[in-house]
């Protein structure tokens, strides 16, 4: 489907207005560079399709979910728009040839919390919100600032500050409860999130065990430079990329073709590694 066509951007409508709260004109516009008349028309005729589903809110100049909304052209997994996040605002158009992807069990997010949270990142607002973890489960207030959300590989999390432990933290976006409160102009940036902003080079190469022919193998695969791959991140995120390069810093797997890759360079970033 083309991305011009009417029902790519009833689709662009829903999504916004579900998981942002609220869609405008000039969000329309923006997106597929139609003139604001044509954007309007788009929002009349999508509410005429899904019978009402947006609701037209004058103190916000903006068009939010009625009371009585449903989904229509989007799923309720929040990754969809995350996905639509990291694509660069821009959705995606069907691939023409067959394909196929792992289905991974979603991870559910509430349309609450994530409007939240959204609104905490673009106001710099702190946010009053529940979490719960593996070390405590029972639902427990945090307030946050909140300043990115972060695609692992696996999951999404999100990065920010938390009041209670001093420090910025990833938080798991599955594991936020109830509805995120805006508290407050906050003084935590991205800009003060020192392992955020140091960026740290991980260096990987084919485990040493592997005869040459082999190694060779996986030099190609990874379009290494003189038998080494060079992957710069940024110092908090550098645990989640060697666990999506499925490498182990602790010990080697009894086989080499197993391991296939090494991280040559473990005391140079062990200070950012979950397990030191």
């Amino acid at each position: 489907m083309d991305k011009t066509h009417p029902q790519h951007r009833y689709r662009y409508v829903e999504l916004v207005a579900w998981w942002e709260g609220q869609i405008n004109t000039r969000q329309i516009v923006e997106q597929f560079g139609l003139s604001r008349q044509q954007a309007s028309s788009d929002i009349n005729a999508y509410n005429e399709l899904t019978k009402g589903n947006l609701a037209y809110d004058a103190s916000r100049k903006a068009w939010i979910p009625s009371s009585h909304f449903r989904r229509h052209y989007i799923s309720d997994d929040v990754t969809e728009y995350l996905n639509w996040i990291q694509t660069g605002y821009r959705i995606p158009a069907p691939a023409i040839l067959p394909h196929e992807s792992l289905r991974l069990p979603a991870r559910h997010v509430a349309p609450t919390v994530m409007r939240g949270l959204i609104a905490g990142i673009r106001q710099q607002q702190r946010v009053e919100v529940d979490y719960v973890s593996l070390s405590n489960p029972n639902r427990e207030g945090r307030v946050i600032a909140p300043h990115t959300f972060v695609n692992t590989g696996l999951r999404w999390h999100l990065r920010a500050f938390c009041e209670k432990s001093g420090e910025y933290r990833d938080f798991v976006l599955s594991r936020f409860r109830g509805e995120p409160e805006l508290i407050g102009r906050s003084r935590q940036t991205a800009d003060q999130d020192e392992a955020w902003n140091t960026e740290v080079t991980l260096i990987f190469a084919p485990d040493p065990r592997l005869p040459d022919a082999k190694r060779e193998v996986l030099e190609h695969d990874y379009q290494m430079t003189d038998g080494h791959l060079y992957r710069r991140t940024r110092a908090c995120l550098v645990q989640y990329l060697i666990q999506e390069m499925q490498v182990n810093t602790k010990i080697w797997d009894g086989t080499p073709e197993a391991q296939q890759l090494v991280l040559v360079n473990r005391d140079d970033v062990k200070e950012w590694l979950f397990e030191g």
